[in-house]
């Protein structure tokens, strides 16, 4: 038998259905027949427990790109978040993020060793933020929103994403999600984005909604934001 379809066979023992008709109205843009239902800390557990005792059926797994289920590919970015090799990681993310075609995907590579290497992580960021593909711009804007927003935070990252226009909405959910964290967590830098109106109009809206449902944001705040809204019905 395949080594990979011992992956595979393993994965199918942990289905949920259940899960399955509740996690599939999540990723409306994923095929139903590409999902098993399995909920994300027992796949995290399997993605150690693999990687811990058969490394080279891990490693062969990832080589095995593309896979056929949603779940696989979540498994393939957990087994990346175990690595600790900064660049093997780089590289693997790097062969990985083509094949990223759903935000839940997306939002589940998230190696911690990144956070080690700041600057060089940084570096590739701002090559990513300028990719055709849109899931490998969520990638980066994500990344700038979980590492980047305390003491690795420059000014210039706000301008990075402000610049982002698309059609694409996981894009623009994201760009949301940031500056939203941002208002949180650098509230003087980022307001002027607000301020200004530099963002679509869509993305800034539901910057101030994200931002007005934030437990971390004061009431005053909140109150003033609810006066930055801007119309976005057409002029035509």
């Amino acid at each position: 038998m395949n080594k990979i379809i011992l992956i595979e066979t393993e994965l199918f023992k942990l289905k949920d259905e259940k899960y399955k008709d509740f996690h599939k109205n999540l990723i409306p843009n994923v095929k139903e027949d590409t999902l098993l239902g399995i909920r994300v800390p027992i796949l995290r557990q399997f993605s150690k427990k693999l990687y811990k005792e058969n490394p080279k059926l891990a490693e062969d797994f990832l080589k095995n790109l593309p896979h056929k289920y949603y779940e696989e590919n979540n498994l393939h970015s957990f087994i990346i978040g175990n690595i600790k090799d900064f660049q093997e990681v780089m590289t693997l993310i790097e062969e990985f993020l083509p094949y990223v075609d759903n935000w839940g995907v997306c939002d589940s590579l998230a190696p911690k060793i990144l956070k080690k290497y700041p600057k060089e992580t940084y570096e590739k960021i701002k090559f990513w933020l300028n990719s055709p593909h849109p899931y490998t711009v969520r990638f980066a804007i994500g990344l700038l929103l979980s590492n980047y927003l305390d003491k690795e935070f420059h000014e210039e990252m706000l301008d990075l994403v402000s610049k982002i226009k698309s059609d694409k909405y996981y894009i623009n959910m994201m760009i949301a999600w940031y500056f939203a964290t941002a208002l949180a967590k650098q509230y003087e830098s980022t307001i002027p984005y607000i301020q200004n109106k530099i963002l679509s109009p869509w993305v800034h809206n539901k910057t101030i909604q994200k931002s007005i449902e934030s437990k971390r944001i004061s009431p005053d705040i909140k109150i003033y934001l609810k006066t930055l809204k801007v119309s976005t019905k057409s002029k035509n």
